[in-house]
């Protein structure tokens, strides 16, 4: 088990990871690796799908709060997290087969991308009706296409893929945002499923810190939700937005430098 300050260390993380995962039904694994990477000193392969467990649990607590009061589609996020199982696995397999470094490297893009996604996100939609019964075949194969590419993501970055999730839902599908954030929640779930499920085959996880981060992150994670229709949405975006950026460019640096030096 990790040493008492270690462990106060992952339970608050986990609690800050939860949060913005419930509160924004994204984010959140945008967060884990470089938290573990550089502050819990994990390996980068290891952290990627130690952040899997922590995301997956997380997103299994906020999804199931969200189903019990309505605010998650059970059948759409079942179909986009099903979607993603072979994109998953393909992307463990490629995360193996590259140095750490040009891993965070990419991460630290990627983080940035999502960013800017955050910031652009428009505005809320109208809750006009039964949107599972609204679906046509070309929007169920288009959602299944999105899936497909998450599940890559999720694999190869350990991230639950709620920053493309949120938008497909929303733009694809046409949700409010308040069914969205749920039912990204049950689809990030399955997804950090399949991903570590891949992980696993390599070797094991340091389950200790991961339960400690898991705690941390229910509790956030069911107070995000909580507290998510009592904020303003375009406050939390900007603000969380300005963390990524923050943390894209200082695990950019780094792992830059760490690749220079060979």
């Amino acid at each position: 088990m990790p040493e008492p300050g270690q462990a106060m260390l992952a339970l608050g993380f986990g609690g800050l990871i939860g949060l913005a995962l419930g509160t924004l039904g994204a984010g959140g694994s945008i967060l884990t690796v470089p938290i573990l990477v550089y502050i819990m000193g994990v390996p980068v392969q290891a952290a990627t799908g130690t952040s899997l467990a922590i995301v997956g649990a997380n997103a299994a607590a906020g999804a199931l709060d969200a189903l019990r009061n309505g605010r998650a589609l059970p059948k759409t996020g079942v179909a986009f997290g099903a979607s993603g199982l072979l994109g998953a696995l393909v992307g463990v397999w490629i995360n193996r087969q590259l140095r750490g470094e040009l891993i965070l490297l990419l991460f630290s893009i990627l983080m940035l991308v999502v960013a800017w996604g955050m910031l652009r996100r428009g505005s809320d939609r109208e809750d006009d009706g039964d949107f599972e019964e609204r679906y046509s075949t070309g929007g169920w194969a288009r959602l299944a296409g999105v899936g497909l590419g998450v599940g890559l993501l999720t694999g190869f970055f350990g991230v639950g893929g709620g920053f493309l999730i949120i938008p497909a839902l929303v733009v694809v599908l046409g949700l409010p945002m308040r069914l969205a954030v749920g039912t990204s929640l049950l689809t990030i779930a399955l997804n950090s499923l399949w991903g570590l499920i891949g992980h696993l085959r390599f070797g094991g996880l340091d389950w200790g810190l991961t339960s400690l981060f898991v705690v941390g992150g229910v509790i956030g994670v069911v107070l995000g939700g909580r507290v998510a229709d009592r904020l303003p949405e375009k406050g939390l975006r900007t603000a969380f937005a300005v963390v990524i950026v923050a943390l894209a460019l200082f695990t950019f640096a780094q792992s830059a430098l760490t690749l220079v030096r060979g």
